[in-house]
C-alpha cells in the first residue's frame, strides 16, 4: 500500500486495499501500461535495450501521464523473446514478440491512437485466469489470435505459470491484486494437520525429480518432536538444458515465499533457507526485495499479520555443484561442508540441517502450495493423470523449433510437447530422440514419444521426468557424443 510504514501488519481487510493498489499499475484506468519481459531470457534477447528505448521515446515526448512502463517475467515462449505488453485501458492485453530498437515509436504510438502496431503484434489477451483471481482486459483487436488459439499455448495449463509475464515480479502489491497471500490467510485459520491432509489428498508429488508425496514428507516432518525444525527451498537447477526453476523465482517470487510460509506453518519451522547456485543472480536479487516486501508488509517474520506465527527465510547462495541438488548434500552445502551426499537413513525430516528435523522441496513443489490451499485438493486432482495430479513446467531446448518453457498436465504425451507445442525439429529435420531427467535420465527414441510424461510412464521406457528439462535430440545428434557427455 502506498505510504505503509515498514513492519506494518496487515489485515484482510487492508489486503483488499493493497490489491487495489496493484491493480492501479497491473490495469491502469487512466493511462496506458507497457510492460517489457524482464526475465534472463528476455535480456539475452535484448530487452534492456527495448527497455531503455521506451523509456527514452516516453521521455523524449513527454508522454508520462500517458503511459506506465513496467517490467514483467518471462510469458514461456522463450524464442519469441524480447516480448512487450501493452494494455490500453477497456482492451486487450496484446503482447508484441521479437521486438527491436525499431519498433518502439511504432507501439507508442500505436498505442495512443487506441490501436495496435500489426507487424509485430502476436497475440492478445482479452481474459486471464490467475486461479486465485481472474481479470477481463476488454475485446477488440479481431484480426489477432487469442493466446490460447496458438499452438505452443493451446494445450498448455498454466497453473504455476498462472502470473508469469503478466504481473511485476518487484511487486508484492500486484502479486496480492491477482489473490497473492489469500492463502496465507487462509492456512493460519487452519491446523498444521488439516493443511497437510489437503496437501496429502491433493496428490501433490515432489516437482524436483524423485516425486515423493509432499505431504507424506511434511508429515513426517511434523511429527518429529523438536523445537527446532528447519525448511529448505531447493532451487539448486543444475539438470543440462532446464531453467524451469529460474523462470519461476525471476517472475513470480512472492509465489515460493508465499507456498514456504504455509509449509512452515504446517511443519512446525521457523526458519527457512533458499538454497540458490550463485549463477542466478537476478533471481536471487528478486527474491530478496521479496523477502524485504513481505517483511516489510508483515507476511513474514514475527508475529506473521498478527497470529502469533513466526517464520524467517534467508538466502544461501551454492557454488553451482550439480551434486548439492541432491538434498543430503545440499544440507552439508548449508552446514557450511563439502556438498558430499550422506547415506539415509536417517532422512532429513530426521536428522537433517545441524542435526534437526528438516524439510526440503523443489521449487516447483513450492509454486504449487498456494493454489491448492486456496482451490482445495479435489480441484487439484482434477488436473494430470491418476496418481500424478497437477501440472508440470519443462523446459524445451535443444534441436526443436519452438525453444521455450511449457506447462501441461501431467500425463500428456512427449508427442504433444515436442511436436505440437515444440513444432518438432529445426527446418524440418527429423527428430531422433529426447533426453529427460539429465544425468539421473535417459534418451526416449522418437517411436515412444506416445508415452505419457509423468513420474510412472517415464520409468517404465528406461528414463525419468526429472524436474523438467527435454532436450531434443534430431538426425544429426550422435547418441554416443550424448551418452558420453552424461558420463
Amino acid at each position: 500500500m502506498a505510504g505503509m510504514k515498514k513492519n506494518k501488519k496487515i489485515h484482510l481487510v487492508d489486503l483488499k486495499a493493497v490489491a487495489n493498489t496493484g491493480m492501479q499499475t497491473l490495469r491502469p484506468k487512466n493511462k496506458i501500461r507497457i510492460a517489457v519481459g524482464y526475465a534472463t531470457c528476455g535480456i539475452a534477447a535484448g530487452a534492456e535495450t527495448i527497455y531503455a528505448e521506451l523509456k527514452k521515446c516516453i521521455a523524449e515526448n513527454n508522454l508520462e501521464r500517458q503511459f506506465l512502463l513496467t517490467k514483467t517475467g518471462c510469458f514461456g515462449f522463450c524464442k519469441q523473446e524480447p516480448f512487450v505488453n501493452v494494455i490500453i485501458p477497456e482492451k486487450p492485453l496484446v503482447v508484441y514478440d521479437n521486438v527491436l530498437p525499431k519498433d518502439v515509436e511504432k507501439i507508442v504510438r500505436a498505442a495512443l491512437r487506441k490501436d495496435i502496431f500489426s507487424e509485430k503484434a502476436f497475440f492478445k489477451i482479452e481474459h486471464w485466469d490467475h486461479i486465485t483471481s481472474e481479470i477481463d482486459y476488454g475485446k477488440g483487436f479481431n484480426t489477432l489470435p487469442l493466446w490460447n488459439e496458438l499452438p505452443y499455448y493451446s494445450r498448455q495449463v498454466k497453473i504455476v505459470m498462472r502470473n508469469a509475464g503478466i504481473i511485476n515480479p518487484d511487486s508484492i502489491e500486484e502479486y496480492i491484486a491477482v489473490g497473492g497471500y489469500k492463502s496465507l490467510f487462509k492456512a493460519l485459520g487452519m491446523s498444521s494437520d488439516k493443511i497437510i491432509k489437503t496437501i496429502t489428498n491433493a496428490g501433490l508429488r515432489g516437482r524436483g525429480g524423485a516425486g515423493f508425496p509432499t505431504g507424506i514428507k511434511w508429515r513426517n516432518t511434523q511429527k518429529e518432536e523438536s523445537e527446532t525444525k528447519y525448511l529448505v527451498c531447493n532451487a539448486d537447477e543444475g539438470d543440462p538444458g532446464a531453467y524451469m526453476n529460474r523462470n519461476e523465482m525471476e517472475s513470480d517470487p512472492h509465489m515460493i515465499i508465499e507456498g514456504m510460509i504455509v509449509g512452515a506453518r504446517a511443519i512446525g519451522a521457523k526458519t527457512g533457507f533458499i538454497y540458490i547456485r550463485a549463477e542466478y543472480p537476478l533471481a536471487i536479487e528478486r527474491l530478496q526485495l521479496a523477502i524485504n516486501k513481505a517483511h516489510e508488509f508483515g507476511v513474514l517474520g514475527e508475529n506473521i499479520l498478527g497470529s502469533g506465527f513466526s517464520f524467517d527465510i534467508h538466502i544461501t547462495r551454492g557454488a553451482g555443484a550439480f551434486v548439492c541438488g541432491e538434498e543430503t548434500a545440499l544440507i552439508a552445502s548449508l552446514e557450511g561442508e563439502a556438498g558430499r551426499p550422506r547415506p539415509r537413513p536417517p532422512y532429513p525430516s530426521v536428522h537433517g540441517l545441524w542435526g534437526m528435523p528438516t524439510n526440503i522441496n523443489n521449487v516447483e513443489t513450492w509454486c504449487n502450495i498456494p493454489v491448492i490451499i486456496e482451490k482445495g485438493s479435489g480441484w487439484f486432482k482434477t488436473l494430470g493423470s491418476p496418481n500424478n495430479a497437477g501440472t508440470k513446467v519443462f523446459s524445451l531446448v535443444g534441436n526443436v523449433d519452438k525453444v521455450g518453457l511449457a506447462e501441461v498436465e501431467l500425463g500428456t504425451s512427449l508427442e504433444t510437447v515436442v511436436y505440437e507445442i515444440g513444432n518438432g525439429g529445426i527446418n524440418e529435420k527429423k527428430i531422433k530422440a529426447a533426453q529427460t531427467g539429465g544425468p539421473s535420465g535417459g534418451c526416449i527414441p522418437s517411436y515412444l514419444f506416445d508415452t505419457p510424461v509423468d513420474y510412472d510412464n517415464m520409468k517404465k521406457v528406461g528414463s525419468i521426468m526429472g524436474s523438467g528439462g527435454i532436450v531434443v535430440l534430431d538426425e544429426d545428434s550422435c547418441m554416443v557424443d550424448t551418452a558420453k557427455y552424461f558420463l
